[in-house]
């Protein structure tokens, strides 16, 4: 492996904001030579043994995820506690661009010295993260941040990978009723945690508790998991805008993490993680292999178009492409 920057591996550590911020941009890079540095400097931090307590945020669209973010960020740093929030806003199909304005929803967070944002760009990235989010994690727990929140593009049907990054998964809902528990996908109940009825104020606040209701019977259908005591997964009604329930939500947050760390099921989650992260990593260097290799691009290009013309299946082609990628990597 490369040899990175000794400076920048002590920044982090020391808790230097923009050396983070520069280290992140550098996992995020697709260049080659970055990709080779970002490797190096995630092993030399991941084998520093700092850890952060990450939990995962989604929620359909308006529901008011940043306001969230920002009064349960807020809540945590006058605490005393370190936070970090890695914000993910969905990239553009057409221009690639993404608007990155969390930080900008987030004011008061942002200018408090105990916290660090970053929004990325998804970029294409399924599962509501971005392509890095896990190295992006990793470098802000050895920053030394006690919290990283990881706040989703928003509820979709393949949201469920930031459960496989992150240690407790938190799905915000709007106060709506039938209509909205019929949206949300079955796939996303069963990985949540906590499931939080934001908006309970004002003229919404009945409406709310009858909405939790709802989805506190929907969970007791769900299958229940061996890892969880009692009464959980649960439903709780929150206001973010008046900064309401959410000191009860982080009570349950640290009773469910006790929980699972007295259990063994929080370390066990952590190692099946890692294993998925591996194995994820090893199919991006297959990908990227047959990208950058001159004649199975060719190849691929061959038997796309027999493919779109109906003259070979996409199986067959799919199988000659693998077979050129063996053949290239035992050397001819």
């Amino acid at each position: 492996m490369l040899e990175v920057d000794a400076g920048m591996v002590e920044a982090i550590l020391d808790g230097d904001r923009r050396i983070l911020a520069r280290a992140i941009t550098l996992v995020e890079s697709t260049r080659a030579d970055h990709r080779a540095k970002a490797v190096t400097l995630i092993d030399r931090l991941t084998q520093k043994g700092r850890s952060a307590l990450r939990i995962g945020l989604s929620g359909t669209p308006g529901v008011g995820k940043s306001t969230f973010t920002e009064s349960f960020g807020m809540m945590l740093v006058e605490q005393g506690l370190k936070v970090a929030v890695l914000a993910v806003d969905p990239s553009s199909k057409r221009s690639g661009g993404s608007i990155l304005g969390d930080k900008t929803r987030m004011d008061n967070l942002s200018r408090h010295p105990n916290a660090f944002i970053r929004p990325s760009p998804s970029s294409a990235a399924l599962g509501g993260v971005a392509r890095r989010t896990r190295e992006a994690i990793t470098l802000c727990e050895a920053a030394g941040f006690d919290v990283v929140l990881v706040e989703t593009v928003g509820v979709g049907q393949s949201e469920v990978m930031v459960a496989d990054m992150t240690d407790l998964f938190l799905l915000l809902l709007a106060p709506a009723g039938g209509d909205e528990l019929q949206g949300v996908k079955r796939g996303i109940m069963e990985i949540a945690d906590l499931i939080l009825v934001n908006k309970a104020d004002g003229d919404l606040k009945t409406t709310a508790v009858r909405t939790c209701a709802d989805y506190a019977g929907a969970l007791r259908l769900l299958r229940k998991r061996p890892q969880d005591p009692k009464g959980f997964p649960k439903a709780m009604t929150v206001s973010a805008l008046e900064e309401e329930g959410l000191e009860q939500v982080w009570t349950e947050i640290q009773a469910l993490t006790d929980w699972r760390k007295t259990d063994g099921a929080f370390d066990a989650n952590r190692a099946r993680q890692a294993d998925i992260w591996f194995q994820d990593e090893i199919r991006r260097g297959i990908l990227a292999q047959l990208d950058q290799d001159e004649a199975l691009q060719n190849l691929q290009s061959e038997l796309r178009e027999k493919v779109t013309n109906g003259d070979l299946s996409p199986d067959a082609a799919a199988a000659k492409v693998l077979l050129a990628l063996k053949t290239a990597n035992q050397g001819g």
